[in-house]
């Protein structure tokens, strides 16, 4: 039961779903169900890329499809991660070090936010348009992935803010849950491997989804010097837009 109400506060925080779960919540180790959670995104918007592709077959009418199907894990997120690599956009675009943490806290969208967003979606529809088979479990994975990326960077980075929303993700989460996770999204990988009859498919998607994550977040570490709930995000965000390039490429 204690497990249950922990993954609906995971559901709850890193997603808009009508949830009216009973008595209160408590959020705190919630950063750990993330993985999970991108899980259920991931499937969610894979069934309606799927149901697309049957009702329109069309190779003209994929970008369309993709266009949907990012759009809808959009709508799941309320934006929240894109938001957040927005916000670090435009602290990353200010020369001076010092004010970054400044300019991230503003709420007023700046343009290198707007041009990282215009991207980051770009990419992604424009990459999945380019992925022809095994879209459903591509997308499972890739957005299990990102969230894995976030958890580490919890778990390694130190979080630059005195308070705010990300502060709390770092009680109760132990370096040992961070790899536990790690090792079941890679056996979850094999597994689709073995369903799909492609050993392939599950060593390349844990090679590029564990590799973007841990990157990403350590080029956000090195450039502001730390973590804020904005740069998790923008680890999110970028692990997806950039592992699907990378699978459209492979």
């Amino acid at each position: 039961m204690q497990y249950w109400r922990k993954f609906q506060a995971a559901l709850i925080f890193y997603t808009c779903l009508p949830l009216s779960p009973q008595g209160a919540l408590d959020f705190r180790g919630i950063a750990v169900y993330a993985p999970l959670v991108g899980i259920l995104i991931g499937s969610a918007i894979a069934c309606l890329d799927l149901l697309l592709g049957i009702v329109k077959p069309a190779p003209e009418f994929v970008y369309l499809r993709s266009l949907l199907t990012i759009l809808l894990a959009l709508l799941i997120t309320g934006g929240l991660h894109l938001d957040g690599a927005m916000d670090t956009a435009d602290g990353l675009a200010v020369t001076d070090p010092n004010r970054r943490l400044e300019v991230m806290a503003d709420s007023n969208t700046g343009a290198f936010g707007a041009m990282a967003a215009i991207a980051i979606l770009f990419l992604k529809v424009v990459a999945l348009a380019a992925i022809r088979d095994q879209r459903f479990w591509i997308l499972a994975s890739v957005w299990a992935w990102a969230r894995w990326g976030q958890l580490r960077a919890i778990m390694v980075y130190p979080y630059l803010k005195v308070i705010g929303k990300g502060k709390f993700h770092q009680e109760d989460l132990h370096h040992w849950q961070v790899w536990l996770v790690a090792i079941l999204l890679t056996m979850g990988n094999l597994i689709i491997s073995y369903i799909c009859q492609s050993m392939y498919l599950g060593i390349g998607l844990t090679l590029i989804g564990f590799s973007f994550a841990w990157l990403i977040g350590a080029w956000f570490n090195r450039c502001i010097g730390g973590h804020t709930g904005d740069s998790y995000g923008a680890i999110v965000e970028w692990t997806e837009a950039l592992s699907l390039c990378a699978i459209a490429l492979l």
